[in-house]
């Protein structure tokens, strides 16, 4: 039976010393690799493209998208005179002029100044006030480095200042809302007893002003496997309660309240998804789901009273059933109405449905189907707003709009965000390929409207497949002026495609389902099917095909390279699963075993080293110029995946001989890669300049 992780990393992994983070050794060897890396990459060409990803970052007539809170709308904003960040609101008659004047509430710059090191803004929760008033507090969440972890303190929205003597929690993974204007509910990973072994939350405290937190009142708590407590106050007046979540794993769950000092569940099976609204509750399961004779397939979206559901189980209506095309991705409620966003062949549809006259269904008109388009409500308690919506319309090659709406009216253009990179040449396209089990697998491909079918074009594949996360069409600056932006060696126009493999969500839980755990080969065949298909089609050849992917995405592209090297020319990888022996027993893996599987479980493991790249690199070995050019990348601060599988995977490919591996770390970013827009241009950077010089 092959080795599992219980057995001693001293004998069975000669890599084990890269998972200890800030070990000396660790580091030095981190510091070498991404000195090497930069000293080839970092050049006057990568100069120019990093101050080209910057501009389009910084850029002041970006949209600077809004929440609404009672009067005011606010924002938060980065440019290059505020690396950090400013907080900052407006009305809604100067938001919708050119220039806004914006009042600033907290510059983050000079925060940082003041304290001695550079906290970064992470979110915001404001408290609630008395009908009639203006807010006056928030708790302002703040980010060391970039990771999941946060501190959380108490602002006053009145003299914009971090109150003294006001709550302040400890850096940890914690969420914060508040009960009232001296009470918070927090889950907080603070100690070991609080934390579940996927490093999250385990417990719910009541905290009052002045007491510590450690012994404050615990008011929900899970098991220490499963994967977190969720709990949160819902302030809504006439609704108040404490909504409670204990995520088993990431795909079932069991959702309750607290009325009055007493936990009432709602009783469902653990993979339907619940979530509250004032009256409302929404049901969406995940597997066919049989309730009250009544059957409910999975991917629909039920609708209920939540008082009439906790006294006998009864559901108002089935509002919305997939077919073999159409999946539910979101919903919002405005104050009369639901707004419901669908995918149709990975097209948007916003359908309506008026909570007043049995959920009468009507649809917004969308105009494009190569334009993503989402929607969400205003503010629903606001009179004047209450039927009010955002929708935001976006496409590889069309700017993002800014809409505002009101059910049964014409919605007015807000904003406009213009152009950022020259996209006249190119068209918008979408095409299906056939993955191994005959399953037809669509992308979308951007490119020039001449393309030649020649296999002379530079192309970059993008592609995720997990945790039924829906890859859609989006205006991307940064990758405009980082990839799209070029002409490669030939003078032609570069090529961007979109992958839409199964793992995702793109058709709902069917297709996220196809690719769980013992079937996840099918993701990674669906993708090399695209790039199969790319070639047969005369679009590219192998060695101008690029693949990038993060994440779980990481994964993917470490099975391309371990599992399909010959269809590459190029690979970037970032912040990756990579070990899938150990990936459980890191940061917060633990909590992503219903996706992949558990090695701690023998038979789990046959599977798992099948998709796990750095076993593969042994297991599947290939001659060592077989292999695309790899950059292999993640940061020090990663605290969700952790650095150690990057940095094994990478250090497994050199010692094997494997030409052109390259890794880069830098210390701060956390799982996503950067703090600020520097950071950000500057890894994105790192990534094009490497993938381009290798396909241009």
């Amino acid at each position: 039976m092959p080795s599992t992780p219980s057995e001693s990393l001293e004998t069975t992994d000669p890599y084990a010393w890269l998972e200890a983070t800030h070990d000396d050794a660790a580091l030095e060897w981190v510091r070498a690799q991404t000195q090497r890396t930069e000293a080839e990459l970092h050049d006057a060409d990568f100069s120019q493209r990093v101050d080209a990803i910057r501009r389009v970052l910084d850029a002041q007539d970006r949209i600077p998208m809004v929440t609404k809170r009672g009067d005011y709308y606010y924002n938060f904003w980065r440019d290059a005179e505020h690396r950090l960040g400013l907080w900052r609101r407006t009305t809604w008659d100067s938001y919708r002029t050119e220039n806004p004047q914006w009042e600033i509430l907290l510059d983050m710059d000079g925060y940082a100044l003041q304290q001695g090191e550079p906290w970064h803004f992470a979110g915001s929760a404001f408290l609630r006030p008395a009908e009639g008033q203006p807010h006056r507090r928030a708790l302002i969440r703040l980010s060391p480095d970039g990771g999941d972890q946060v501190r959380v303190r108490e602002f006053d929205l009145e003299t914009l200042r971090f109150i003294d003597d006001g709550f302040d929690l400890a850096v940890a993974k914690t969420s914060a809302s508040w009960i009232d204007e001296n009470t918070l509910l927090v889950a907080s990973a603070t100690n070991e007893s609080d934390t579940t072994r996927s490093t999250y939350a385990r417990t719910a405290r009541k905290l009052t002003r002045g007491t510590a937190l450690e012994d404050a009142e615990v008011v929900f708590e899970v098991a220490q496997e499963h994967v977190a407590a969720f709990c949160y106050f819902d302030s809504a007046p006439g609704f108040e309660r404490i909504v409670t979540t204990d995520a088993i794993d990431f795909y079932n769950s069991r959702t309750g309240v607290i009325l009055d000092g007493t936990h009432h569940n709602i009783e469902v099976p653990t993979d339907v998804q619940v979530s509250l609204h004032r009256q409302w509750v929404l049901f969406a399961p995940q597997t066919d789901w049989e309730h009250h004779a009544e059957l409910i397939p999975a991917g629909s979206l039920a609708i209920g009273n939540l008082t009439d559901f906790l006294n006998d189980g009864r559901i108002q209506k089935v509002i919305f059933q997939p077919d073999a095309k159409t999946s539910l991705q979101g919903m919002d409620f405005t104050a009369n109405y639901l707004l419901v966003s669908l995918l149709h062949d990975v097209a948007a549809q916003i359908r309506v449905f008026d909570l007043r006259e049995n959920f009468a269904e009507t649809s917004l008109p969308l105009a494009d189907p190569m334009l993503s388009v989402s929607v969400g409500a205003v503010d629903d308690e606001d009179a004047a707003t209450a039927d009010d919506y955002w929708m935001t319309v976006t496409g590889f090659t069309t700017p993002t709009t800014l809409f505002r709406g009101s059910i049964g009216a014409e919605p007015e253009v807000v904003k406009r965000s213009p152009e950022r990179f020259d996209a006249a040449g190119f068209s918008v396209t979408q095409h299906f390929a056939r993955s191994n089990d005959g399953t037809r697998v669509p992308y979308f491909q951007v490119a020039d409207a001449r393309l030649k079918l020649d296999g002379e074009n530079s192309v970059l594949m993008d592609g995720y497949g997990g945790f039924q996360h829906s890859m859609t069409p989006g205006y991307a600056p940064a990758m405009g002026a980082g990839w799209l932006s070029r002409r490669s060696g030939n003078g032609r126009l570069p090529v961007y495609v979109m992958t839409n493999i199964r793992g995702g969500g793109e058709y709902g839980p069917s297709w996220h389902r196809a690719a769980l755990r013992e079937n996840r080969h099918r993701a990674y065949e669906d993708f090399a099917a695209i790039a199969e298909d790319l070639v047969a089609r005369g679009v590219t050849r192998r060695a101008r095909l690029a693949a990038t992917g993060r994440s779980n995405g990481g994964l993917l592209m470490g099975n391309m390279i371990a599992g399909y090297p010959q269809l590459f020319g190029a690979i970037s990888c970032g912040v990756p699963l990579l070990d899938m022996q150990r990936y459980t027993q890191l940061a917060a893996g633990h909590s992503w075993i219903a996706e992949y599987g558990d090695p701690d479980v023998p038979q789990d493991w046959v599977f798992l080293r099948t998709f796990s790249p750095l076993h593969r690199l042994d297991d599947q070995p290939h001659p060592t110029d077989d292999y695309p050019a790899s950059l292999i990348w993640t940061t020090t601060t990663d605290d969700r995946v952790g650095p150690s599988q990057a940095r094994k995977m990478a250090a497994r490919m050199i010692d094997k001989g494997i030409a052109n591996v390259r890794y880069h770390e830098p210390e701060d970013g956390g799982h996503a890669g950067s703090t600020d827009n520097e950071s950000t241009a500057r890894m994105l950077a790192t990534s094009y300049e490497f993938l381009w010089r290798q396909v241009r």
